[in-house]
C-alpha cells in the first residue's frame, strides 16, 4: 500500500502574532504550493532525503546561497521529530503500533522560511501518512496540537497553533486561543468560516529574502511572560481586529478589511520595532503605494491583503516584481477534512 498525503501553506489574514499569546486569528490554506509525503511498508524503517537535505554542492556560493534559502537545517529532522512525537502520541494513550515499518519520502513547492508555514506543512503531512499506515485517527484539534509539539517540544522552535489549526482543518477557521479555555478543554475554540471567493485577495513574498521567526517570537514571548502592557495591550487589540473582520467578512462588508489588515502590521510595528527587518517593512510600503491593504502573512517574508480591482492587482505585481517580489492570487482550500490523495 502506497499512501500519499499533502498540506498546504498557511496565510494569516488577521489577528498574529496573538495566536501564541491567548490572542484570536483567522487563517487559511491555500493550494498554490504544497507539501507532499509518500509513505509505504518496507522492510526498514528509512527516510529519503529530498532536495533541502543534500550535502553536495557547485560551490561556496551555492552553498552559501543554499542555507540563505534553507537553513543549516533539512527537511529529514522534520520527519523524524514527527515520527517520534506521534509514537509518543500513541504511547501515552496507550495505542498499540504494529511492528510494520516504512520508507517516507517528502517534496515540497512552498516557498521556504517566508512566513507560509512549509515546514509545519510538512510536519502535518507526514503526521496524516502515518495516521493512515497504522489507522489511528486524530482529529483536527488534536492533531495541530500534536504538529505544534514536534516543532516546539521535539525542535524547541517557537511557534504558536495557528499555523497548524489552519493545516489540520484544511478550511479557513476562527481561532480564539481563549487561556481558561485551553486549560480546561486543551484546544482552543475553533469554527470554520467562510471566505467568499469575490474577496480580492493577493499574497506576496520575497524570492531574495529567507528568514526564520525564531528571533522575532523569542523577544515577543520574553515581553509577554514579563506582563509589558504595550505587548498584553497589542494582544487584546489583535484579538479586537480579528472579531471586526470575522463580522466584515460574515456581512460581505468587504470595504471595512483593508484598514482592520493595515492596523495589523502597523501595530506590529509599534510593539516589535527594529525586530522587522527594513525589507520586510517594504513589501508593505510598496504594496500600500498603489493603493493595495497590506500586513504579514506570518512573521515576515510574504504579505496578504486586499486590492479593489485588475487595475490595481495588475499595478501590484508590476510594482513588486520590480523588487524581485512574487504576488499570486491564493486558491483557498475550502475542504474541511484531512488532505489525503486516494
Amino acid at each position: 500500500m502506497i499512501i500519499k498525503t499533502r498540506a498546504f501553506p498557511r496565510a494569516a489574514l488577521i489577528g498574529n502574532p496573538s495566536d501564541g499569546y491567548h490572542g484570536k486569528t483567522i487563517a487559511f490554506v491555500f493550494s498554490n504550493y504544497q507539501a507532499e509525503v509518500l509513505l509505504y511498508e518496507s522492510p526498514e524503517l528509512d527516510l529519503l532525503p529530498s532536495l533541502r537535505d543534500h550535502s553536495t554542492f557547485q560551490s561556496i556560493e551555492h552553498l552559501c546561497s543554499d542555507v540563505s534559502f534553507y537553513g543549516y537545517y533539512g527537511g529529514i529532522r522534520l520527519l523524524k521529530a514527527a515520527i517520534r512525537k506521534f509514537h509518543d502520541y500513541c504511547v501515552e494513550r496507550g495505542i498499540r503500533l504494529d511492528n510494520r515499518n516504512f520508507t517516507l519520502r517528502y517534496r515540497t513547492s512552498i516557498p521556504n522560511r517566508l512566513g507560509l508555514a512549509g515546514s509545519s506543512a510538512i510536519i502535518t503531512a507526514a503526521v496524516q501518512a502515518l495516521t493512515r499506515f497504522y489507522s489511528v485517527p486524530i482529529t483536527p484539534p488534536h492533531m495541530a496540537n500534536l504538529v505544534l509539539s514536534v516543532e516546539r517540544d521535539e525542535l524547541g522552535i517557537p511557534a504558536g497553533l495557528q499555523d497548524r489549526v489552519a493545516q489540520a482543518y484544511n478550511t479557513p477557521v476562527y481561532m480564539d486561543f481563549d487561556r481558561d479555555y485551553m486549560q480546561q478543554y486543551g484546544v482552543g475554540r475553533y469554527e470554520e468560516l467562510d471566505i467568499p471567493d469575490d474577496l480580492h485577495c493577493y499574497i506576496a513574498y520575497r524570492t531574495d529574502l529567507a528568514e526564520g521567526s525564531e528571533v522575532l517570537h523569542s523577544r515577543l514571548r520574553d515581553e509577554f511572560e514579563a506582563g509589558k502592557p504595550e505587548v498584553l495591550a497589542a494582544m487584546r487589540e489583535w484579538a479586537d481586529l480579528t472579531d471586526r473582520v470575522r463580522e466584515a467578512l460574515e456581512k460581505r462588508a468587504f470595504n471595512r478589511l483593508p484598514a482592520l489588515l493595515n492596523r495589523n502590521f502597523d501595530l506590529r510595528c509599534e510593539v516589535c520595532g527594529t525586530a522587522i527587518s527594513p525589507k520586510n517593512r517594504r513589501m508593505v510600503e510598496l504594496a500600500r503605494e498603489v493603493g493595495a491593504s497590506a500586513k504579514f502573512t506570518g512573521s515576515g517574508g510574504a504579505i496578504i491583503g486586499t486590492y479593489e480591482d485588475e487595475a490595481m492587482f495588475h499595478a501590484l505585481r508590476t510594482r513588486l516584481a520590480e523588487h524581485q517580489i512574487e504576488v499570486i492570487r491564493p486558491e483557498i482550500v475550502r475542504t474541511p477534512e484531512m488532505a489525503v490523495i486516494p
